[in-house]
């Protein structure tokens, strides 16, 4: 009987677009949430930022996780200061948002499960 072989790059591949779909949905939650997206994917030299939202004066950076079971395990995965190394680079590439609130976000997604959104999950300074 032939064995199964893994497929990392089919793995990797399907983990992609799992992020892919999470990043969409929480962006579809913030505009519910009457949040209008500014950018998505953000790239900067010292970090990337999975969603840049505003809402009035405020801007929001969204760190979107998906994962198989909601929990704690996603928090942890956060790397906290590369996002705030990022949003501050956003902010210094971006002087028309300097009088606003800045708040980073982390919105994790779990088939089955309601998005769980903790706002104002760590400074952005």
């Amino acid at each position: 009987m032939p064995r199964l072989r893994s497929n990392p790059g089919a793995e990797k591949r399907r983990a992609e677009r799992a992020g892919r779909r999470a990043e969409t949905l929480a962006a579809l939650y913030l505009r519910m949430k009457l949040f209008r997206i500014l950018a998505k994917r953000f790239k900067t030299p010292v970090g990337e930022i999975d969603i840049v939202a505003r809402r009035g004066r405020l801007l929001v950076f969204a760190e979107v996780k998906h994962r198989k079971t909601p929990g704690a395990a996603a928090l942890e995965a956060v790397h906290q200061s590369r996002i705030a190394r990022a949003a501050q680079w956003f902010m210094m590439s971006n002087p028309q948002f300097s009088g606003f609130d800045c708040r980073i976000d982390v919105i994790v997604l779990a088939p089955g499960h309601w998005p769980y959104h903790l706002e104002n999950a760590f400074s952005v300074s």
